[in-house]
């Protein structure tokens, strides 16, 4: 099992529902899948019901012919569209993390990736922990973003330190088994798990990388804590409620956040109620969205996202800053990314990539480029180490 690390290159138009296609290439390119045997299905997903029966009958499959690697990328993605409460979301997360420890073995056996535990606020933070290979260049902290799981940040954990990197990847409240199994739901205030885990494991001068809506989190507890000297935003993140309303039509978004400022909850209500039933999977991200962040109405829900921000705390922000974006991020849309490099005031520096579909990493998180990608984090701490070193 423990081979040198490699990953997927490429992007694959594979649904035309933009998030339906995003998250079958996360399957195939960051989980595990495979194209040959996504592709075929790739057509019949429709809505979350299709998501999850086509999803685990391609686990099933692989079970049955003893490909381990592909069942736990399909039967882990294929609770993601699972509704909360769904009798099956807990037990398909629970199979495919027990396939996942059960493949991986070696590495927890030989002590290659040891699992540490941190205690935050009546729950247990799981951390998994490798050493680097050869001399050690930095410690990483990396955690992903909203309703992740950080099983699938194993292969870019284990890559950082086949680099030269100390790595620490965690998962938080709202993620993983955080949220799954022990009930520990989000927090906007990041800086509080990140402050528990450095002060656990006695952390000092790291960069810390977030991925997704951990491009948001992560720069926010940078801005509070300072024992944090590099920060990557692996995807521009300034306002949860910013990059919501990007689902809407243009027009309304205006109307939406004047009707939110004024508390007029029967509007947005109602009009996010008939939205939900014309999209499906708006549908599943309101109502995911409802319990991920406790709150039980869709007035409450994008209310809540507002306070997900890190343009409110970006003066306060001065290490150095990386922040990575894509070209064609279907979640996040472009106008945005000045929004945050502007509320970057007083960053030491500021390095921003954009991605681009030339490369493979257009798509969100750049999925399709993830080498290109993790190369370029490691040549911008590698330099900002290098300068440090000059100045003494």
């Amino acid at each position: 099992m423990m081979n040198k690390i490699e990953f997927k290159k490429g992007s694959y138009r594979l649904n035309k529902q933009d998030n339906f296609n995003f998250q079958l290439n996360r399957v195939i390119m960051w989980d595990g899948g495979r194209l040959e045997d996504v592709e075929p299905i790739s057509n019949k997903i429709t809505d979350s019901k299709s998501w999850k029966e086509q999803l685990i009958k391609l686990g099933d499959i692989a079970i049955k012919e003893n490909r381990t690697e592909n069942a736990i990328a399909y039967y882990r993605m294929s609770e993601f569209f699972m509704y909360d409460g769904d009798k099956d979301k807990l037990k398909y997360y629970q199979l495919a993390t027990k396939l996942f420890y059960d493949y991986y073995q070696d590495y927890f056996l030989n002590n290659k990736v040891k699992q540490l535990k941190v205690d935050y606020e009546g729950v247990v933070l799981p951390v998994m922990y490798t050493k680097a290979i050869g001399e050690k260049k930095d410690t990483i902290l990396l955690h992903g973003g909203n309703d992740s799981y950080y099983e699938e940040f194993f292969y870019p954990m284990l890559y950082f330190a086949e680099n030269g990197f100390d790595v620490y990847l965690f998962e938080g409240p709202g993620q993983g088994g955080v949220v799954r199994e022990q009930g520990k739901h989000f927090t906007p205030y990041w800086e509080k798990p990140v402050k528990a885990v450095l002060d656990a494991l006695k952390l000092e001068d790291v960069t810390i990388i977030g991925a997704s809506l951990g491009g948001m989190l992560a720069p926010r507890a940078a801005a509070f804590d300072k024992r944090i000297k590099r920060v990557i935003g692996w995807s521009i993140f300034p306002n949860f409620l910013s990059v919501a309303l990007y689902s809407f039509p243009k027009s309304a978004r205006g109307i939406v956040k004047w009707v939110l400022n004024h508390n007029f909850k029967w509007i947005i209500n109602s009009k996010v109620k008939k939205l939900m039933k014309k999209d499906p999977t708006v549908d599943w991200g309101i109502k995911h969205g409802m319990y991920a962040y406790e709150v039980e109405s869709p007035f409450e829900y994008l209310k809540k996202l507002n306070t997900y921000q890190m343009v409110d705390v970006g003066h306060r922000i001065n290490q150095d800053m990386l922040v990575i974006g894509a070209e064609k991020d279907h979640f996040i849309n472009k106008e945005l990314y000045k929004e945050e490099l502007d509320s970057l005031v007083n960053v030491r520096s500021l390095t921003y990539r954009l991605f681009t579909e030339k490369e493979y990493g257009e798509g969100h998180c750049n999925v399709g480029c993830s080498k290109l990608c993790f190369d370029t984090m490691i040549n911008w701490i590698e330099q900002m180490k290098k300068r440090d070193s000059y100045m003494g």
